[in-house]
C-alpha cells in the first residue's frame, strides 16, 4: 500500500493511494439540485418549452432534460436508489413523475425557493436520515458536459480523497479558460498534495463572483472556476455550516426532528415561512477555505448554463443542433 503524509494544523495525516482507498469505499449518495427557478435563463427555456418551466426541467439537448441529463451522469457512479433530488413545490407540474420514479424518501420538496443554502441543508439532512453519515456528491442540475464519464472520474477520486479525509469537503475545480464574473473561483495551493490520480490542492482562498478586474488576475493566476459540484460526508457539510452560519442549523432543528414522518411537509412549511434565501457558495464556501480541497478538472468540457449566452456559445462550440434551434433569430440571445 502506498502512502503519503500531509501536513495540516502541525499535524501530519497519512493518505493512502487511491488504489487502497477505492478497495474500502463505501457506497457514495448523490443530491441533484433542482430546485432553481432558472429566471436568467427564461427567456429561451419559454421559447423551447412554451411555459413557465425552470430550466432544469427543460430539454435543451436532444430532447433530454438537463435534469435527467444530471441524473444519468449521477448514475455513473451513484446506484439510482441512493440519489437524492431537491426540488421546489411550485415546479411540481414538471417534477411531478419524479414521486415514483425515485426511490422512497429520495425526492426533497421545499415549500419554496430560499436559496441554495436550504435546500442543501434539507438535501444533506434527508440523506443523513435514510443512510446516516455517508459520502456524498451534491451535483447542480444546470451543467453541460460533454464527456461525462471523464467527470464522473473526477468525482470518484473526490470520494476517495474524503474517504481518508472525512472532515474535507473537496470541490470539483475546472480548469478556467476565460475571466468568468458569474462563477465562483477557487484559488489551490501552489502545490497539489502528494497523492495520486489527478492533481488536488488544498484551498487558499474561495472568490464568489469576482469584478472583472479580479476575474482577469484570478485566470492569470491560474485559479480555478468552481463548478459547485461537491463531494463530502454528511458530517462535513453540515459542519461547514455550523461553522459558519450556525444559525440556519437551529431554525432547521425541528424539520429535523419531523424527518419521515406524517408532520414533514407542514413543519417545512413553518421553517421555511422563516427563512432568508441565502447562497450556499457566499455564506458558507468563502468563509471556510481551511476546510476544502479543489481536484483539478480539465477536458470534460463542462460550462453553466446559467445564461442564454453561455448555452449558444457551449452549442457552437462542440457542433450540436438541437431541434429547437432553427435559423428563426434565437440564436440572437446569444
Amino acid at each position: 500500500m502506498a502512502w503519503a503524509s500531509l501536513p495540516q494544523a502541525g499535524a501530519q495525516l497519512l493518505l493512502p493511494s487511491c488504489a487502497a482507498m477505492s478497495a474500502n469505499r463505501p457506497d457514495a449518495w448523490a443530491i441533484i439540485l433542482a430546485g432553481g427557478d432558472g429566471l436568467r435563463l427564461r427567456s429561451l427555456t419559454q421559447k423551447i418549452a412554451g411555459d413557465l418551466r425552470p430550466k432544469q426541467f427543460c430539454a435543451l439537448v436532444d430532447g433530454e432534460t438537463m435534469f435527467d441529463r444530471t441524473r444519468r451522469r449521477a448514475g455513473l457512479l451513484v446506484r439510482p436508489d441512493r440519489q437524492v433530488a431537491v426540488v421546489t413545490q411550485e415546479h411540481r407540474e414538471y417534477f411531478g413523475p419524479l414521486s415514483s420514479d425515485l426511490a422512497p424518501g429520495c425526492l426533497v420538496v421545499q415549500p419554496s425557493n430560499q436559496g441554495t443554502l436550504a435546500g442543501i441543508v434539507y438535501s444533506v439532512m434527508r440523506v443523513e436520515h435514510l443512510a446516516g453519515d455517508v459520502p456524498l456528491a451534491i451535483l447542480p442540475s444546470d451543467h453541460d458536459v460533454i464527456d461525462d464519464r471523464a467527470f464522473m472520474t473526477y468525482v470518484e477520486s473526490a470520494v476517495d480523497l474524503v474517504c481518508a479525509l472525512p472532515d474535507r469537503v473537496v470541490l470539483l475545480g475546472i480548469e478556467a479558460e476565460t475571466p468568468e464574473t458569474d462563477y465562483g473561483w477557487v484559488e489551490p495551493s501552489r502545490l497539489p498534495l502528494p497523492v495520486d490520480g489527478p492533481p488536488v490542492f488544498p484551498v487558499r482562498r474561495f472568490w464568489e463572483k469576482p469584478s472583472p478586474t479580479l476575474a482577469r488576475l484570478l485566470l492569470e493566476r491560474r485559479c480555478l472556476w468552481n463548478s459547485f459540484v461537491m463531494v463530502g460526508w454528511t458530517s462535513a457539510f453540515i459542519d461547514c455550516v455550523r461553522a459558519t452560519v450556525p444559525e440556519a442549523l437551529v431554525t432547521f432543528v425541528p424539520l429535523r426532528q419531523a424527518l419521515g414522518t406524517p408532520q414533514e411537509e407542514a413543519v417545512a412549511a413553518m421553517v421555511y415561512a422563516h427563512l432568508t434565501p441565502l447562497s450556499f457558495s457566499a455564506r458558507v464556501l468563502v468563509r471556510v477555505p481551511d476546510r476544502l480541497l479543489a481536484v483539478k478538472v480539465k477536458d470534460v468540457g463542462w460550462s453553466d448554463w446559467g445564461h442564454p449566452a453561455r448555452v449558444m456559445a457551449a452549442l457552437r462550440r462542440t457542433g450540436r443542433q438541437p431541434t429547437w434551434l432553427e435559423p428563426d433569430g434565437l440564436a440572437s440571445t446569444a
